[in-house]
């Protein structure tokens, strides 16, 4: 398609190319070869198969459970009021954080605190003693040591200090039953 005549011809075209008719489609592609033989490829580390299709076969069986999740989940019910998944019995929000807090706490025997690593769970119990006999009750459950300190040699008597990680109205109420009764711990 020509737009009009060219002004000068360009030093980088010859001045007598003539434009070609545009070729059909599909003639532009190159002839075809013959592809030369070569010898087959051999793959190394064929000794133990079996482990290697039962190793690729778990892959296999792994990759197809996923996606056989996801199809589920996506050709799921649809409900435009609430949001797929989990279904939500109250907000997150509604729900109030429990505040937990670290608490001293004097252990009456000093041996019990030393089978005691953090990260266990005790609860720990207050023991008062009465002219009428013991009254034991339950001040925490389930509440996780933190640290158990270095015991002192002449502190034997007077039993062993823990560090609890405590919710805070329990915290209240250790502080409370450690200045009235003598307190043991049990582990969970």
């Amino acid at each position: 398609m020509s737009f009009g005549p060219s002004p000068t011809p360009s030093p980088f075209s010859p001045a007598s190319a003539s434009p070609l008719p545009p070729r059909p489609l599909g003639t532009d592609a190159p002839p075809t070869c013959e592809v030369p033989h070569f010898a087959p490829v051999r793959v190394r580390g064929g000794r133990f198969p079996l482990r290697r299709l039962v190793r690729h076969r778990r892959r296999a069986v792994a990759a197809g459970l996923a996606v056989t999740a996801a199809a589920l989940v996506a050709a799921g019910p649809r409900d435009t009021d609430r949001a797929r998944g989990h279904p939500a019995a109250e907000p997150v929000r509604d729900r109030r954080a429990v505040q937990m807090v670290t608490a001293p706490v004097r252990i009456a025997d000093g041996a019990t605190v030393r089978l005691l690593r953090p990260g266990d769970r005790v609860d720990v119990i207050a023991a008062e003693e009465t002219s009428a006999g013991g009254d034991a009750r339950v001040v925490a459950r389930g509440v996780r040591v933190t640290k158990v300190p270095e015991a002192l040699d002449d502190a034997d008597d007077s039993g062993a200090l823990v560090v609890l990680t405590v919710p805070r109205s329990a915290a209240a109420r250790l502080v409370g039953a450690s200045a009235t009764a003598r307190l043991a711990v049990t582990l969970c």
